[in-house]
């Protein structure tokens, strides 16, 4: 699948030129999970490796432990110096708002989250949209008619996911059957593959061939246990493929990578803005994987739906509820 780098036209001030050509000093706090976790601090961590090896300018980094690291991190980066840092994941929401507050002049960008201030670029992502396709193929590649879903900590955003993969799921095959898991209520949930697996090998018990996992690292267990119950399993926000070929279908992409890449690179060209920036299917911010581990299971057909249904999301005719903007899914 063809996914450009994304374009940053984002409503807000541009910081002085000045600050732009200053000595860049970037810098990325990770959370919870670290930065190998296969899935969406790894996603961020490619992004931050890319601009490296094509600037020639390293970054400083820290990943986060426990949650009282989040603001310690934050406010440390700043006082040294560092600009423009990175805040990776939602949970350091608050710890942004304090920090970002205190170092005005310091350029923040927070990934899947919102913080409305001055010097604060926030970039969220339609994961619907995406969670939709994949819930197309899902439906199109069982054969018993029954998939799964399973997702790491039980918020809105990861019902998000959940919400719209179902509708895709019962486009694609109005008569299928979902399975839905949660893993947890705490942010332990997003690194427990054991639990992913144990979720899997249940709902594999009951019927589903493709499980869709939503779960950070704890996603690597339900990926796990399809390979080796003979099912299929589709990964998140990462390209996943690779990790079990010819058993993951596909892998629902969000390009966390192009966002944490824009934010250092736009800070080096003086093209960082403030505001928000949401990204889906036509900002390319959102997507599924085709490649050589996976392609002997997408047939013609499949591609034809899932670009089908990616035009018609694109153009308005189909749209995709958005659970964490009204929490009624219709499916």
């Amino acid at each position: 699948m063809d996914i450009r780098p994304l374009g940053y036209a984002l409503a807000g001030v541009i910081l002085s030129a000045a600050s732009a050509m200053a000595q860049l000093k970037p810098a990325v706090v990770f959370d919870m999970g670290g930065k190998f976790d296969k899935s969406f601090n790894e996603g961020v961590f490619n992004g931050v490796e890319r601009f490296k090896k094509e600037t020639g300018i390293d970054y400083a980094e820290f990943e986060v432990t426990n949650p009282s690291q989040r603001e310690q991190a934050l406010r440390n980066f700043a006082r040294r110096g560092n600009d423009p840092i990175v805040a990776v994941g939602f949970a350091q929401e608050d710890a942004l708002k304090k920090v970002a507050a205190e170092f005005p002049k310091t350029r923040f960008t927070i990934i899947d989250s919102v913080v409305d201030l001055p010097n604060v670029q926030s970039i969220v992502f339609k994961e619907h949209e995406g969670s939709y396709l994949v819930g197309v193929l899902a439906a199109l590649a069982s054969k018993t008619g029954k998939v799964g879903f399973i997702g790491g900590m039980d918020i809105p955003l990861i019902r998000k996911f959940a919400c719209g993969y179902a509708q895709g799921v019962k486009a694609a095959k109005p008569n299928a059957e979902l399975f839905q898991n949660m893993t947890g209520t705490t942010p332990a949930a997003w690194r427990d593959p054991v639990k992913g697996g144990e979720l899997a090998k249940s709902q594999i018990d009951r019927g589903a061939d493709v499980i869709y996992a939503a779960a950070g690292g704890t996603g690597i267990g339900v990926l796990q246990a399809a390979a080796d119950n003979g099912k299929l399993g589709i990964g998140v926000d990462s390209n996943q493929n690779h990790l079990h070929p010819g058993k993951v279908l596909t892998s629902m992409l969000k390009r966390v990578d192009n966002a944490a890449y824009g934010a250092f690179t736009g800070a080096k060209n003086g093209t960082w803005k403030a505001g928000m920036l949401n990204l889906g299917l036509a900002e390319d911010g959102v997507g599924w994987s085709l490649d050589n581990d996976n392609k002997a299971l997408i047939t013609d057909d499949m591609k034809k739906a899932a670009d089908q249904a990616a035009a018609d999301i694109k153009s308005g005719k189909v749209t995709v509820h958005d659970y964490m903007a009204d929490s009624k899914c219709p499916i």
